[in-house]
């Protein structure tokens, strides 16, 4: 446990002076909440993928990648589409966000439709649909503690472990906000992703190399998908795909990573520069956990593939190593999910209710990290059965925001009515659906997908049935107008 625990404490070490270089805390808001617009492409790519991919990724889908094989891509497919959207959306998000300074992904619905209703509503969509998964981001860090402590803590000991260790990082994020979050995850980005990726390459080859395992080892149902006839249905792989895509830009603390970047240009970069880092390191890891699926003690403990092979690969050191890395991707995910939260309160809420002074937000944000970061601690601890379920539930709940979202931000005709409407009648709909319906459904639709045509129609509906003002129509007509000339300048 010295080597393991040893490893750990170092890179934890090297994150604390990151941060402690920083600097002052700010007292402007706009600093706090989104880094002042500053950030150049190799900040925003590391941000991106610090906080798109969680540690998770070696647990959780590294354990669908043992078990079901090649349907664990459909992670790397909707991963490059979302970042296809990132570059379409780049232009109006950012630029929006620049002229009428923007700061979270309600600030950007309100500016849309004009409704401070619709500022409240997609804030309680987004955070309450986001706890579940910040849970079992916490959860994981209890396979970490685990591993590295070579059996000597329990699982609950493990997961405690894990959350003081997340609870004590959440010092530096509450104090410095966003420019904390975004610095820190260059560092973990490159841990999880560039050095991950090497790690991951390396393991393959010893499986390949060493142990003789192909994938001609592997039985023929790793290389199945899912179709006529199956329990999953043949329409399973396209709505988790469907699902994963829409709903990457949903996700508050991913959508506010666009007004952290200092242009438009540097979006695209980013988005540009991310996709092949993304690609090799998903299919890197899936196809490791393929390969690993072969050796007997990782089919009897999927979730620790990452772990159990770095261990008989290279023993305490390699196990250490992995430790540190999964730790990095879950620091990266569970800060800026925190901080996008508690920002996102202040904002959203607590500005609608009075709260005017920067200082004040500031203060305001700065309470509720704390609380959101105890709570989900607690709860974290927890057993807790239904969480999966409860974080599948909010997935299908946080896409029905795309369609007013995306819509919004290249049709004029949308109006307040058609967005509140559809997103709240589609988000009811995929919660009735999953808890009713959710192994019923036919051809292996998930709940939110039903939901999105019935989202669509009432946005359709009610955007060419309830007529825009002329002010109403005025504003967004001048909304545009000052993207076009945004593009000139």
């Amino acid at each position: 446990m010295i080597v393991t625990f040893g490893i750990l404490s170092i890179s934890l070490v090297v994150l604390v002076c990151i941060l402690q270089r920083i600097g002052a805390e700010s007292f402007n808001f706009s600093n706090y909440a989104i880094g002042n617009r500053s950030f150049g492409t190799k900040y925003q790519t590391m941000s991106l993928l610090n906080t798109w991919y969680p540690g998770a990724m070696f647990t959780a889908w590294g354990s669908m990648a043992v078990m079901n094989g090649v349907m664990s891509f459909y992670v790397l497919n909707y991963s490059l589409l979302t970042l296809i959207l990132m570059y379409i959306m780049a232009r109006p998000v950012w630029a929006w966000g620049k002229q009428y300074d923007l700061k979270t992904q309600p600030d950007f619905f309100a500016l849309r439709y004009n409704s401070n209703n619709i500022r409240i509503i997609t804030a309680a969509i987004g955070i309450i649909s986001g706890i579940p998964m910040l849970i079992l981001s916490m959860q994981a860090l209890g396979e970490i503690f685990k591993f590295l402590s070579l059996g000597s803590l329990s699982f609950s000991q493990s997961v405690f472990t894990g959350v003081m260790v997340i609870a004590l990082r959440q010092i530096w994020t509450i104090k410095i906000g966003m420019n904390g979050v975004v610095i820190s995850d260059y560092y973990q980005g490159i841990v999880s992703y560039i050095f991950g990726t090497m790690m991951l390459i390396g393991l393959i080859l010893w499986l390949v190399f060493a142990q003789g395992i192909g994938f001609d080892s592997l039985p023929e149902s790793r290389f199945h998908l899912s179709g006529f006839g199956d329990d999953e249905g043949p329409l399973y792989l396209f709505s988790i795909v469907v699902t994963g895509t829409l709903g990457g830009w949903c996700w508050p603390y991913i959508f506010v990573r666009l007004f952290t970047a200092k242009d438009v240009n540097t979006l695209k970069r980013s988005a540009a520069h991310t996709v092949p880092i993304s690609f090799m390191f998903c299919t890197s890891l899936l196809i490791f956990c393929m390969l690993a699926s072969a050796l007997p003690e990782v089919a009897a403990d999927p979730e620790g593939v990452w772990f159990l092979v770095s261990k008989q690969a290279g023993g305490y050191i390699l196990l250490g190593l992995a430790g540190m890395i999964v730790m990095a991707a879950s620091m990266g995910h569970i800060d800026g999910h925190i901080q996008a939260t508690g920002a996102q309160i202040a904002n959203d809420i607590f500005r609608g209710l009075g709260v005017r002074s920067s200082h004040r937000l500031i203060i305001v944000s700065k309470i509720c990290m704390l609380a959101i970061t105890l709570l989900c601690s607690w709860l974290a601890c927890l057993q807790l059965p239904a969480l999966f379920s409860l974080a599948v539930l909010s997935y299908q709940g946080i896409i029905q925001l795309s369609v007013p979202q995306f819509l919004g931000m290249f049709w004029k005709r949308g109006n307040k009515h058609a967005a509140i409407c559809s997103m709240s009648a589609g988000f009811l709909m995929a919660v009735l659906l999953e808890v009713y319906y959710a192994s019923k459904l036919p051809y292996g639709l998930t709940s939110g997908v039903v939901a999105l045509p019935f989202n669509l129609a009432i946005y359709l509906a009610l955007s060419f049935w309830v007529k825009q003002t002329p002010p109403d129509l005025a504003r967004v007509n001048q909304i545009f107008r000052n993207l076009s000339d945004a593009d000139k300048a």
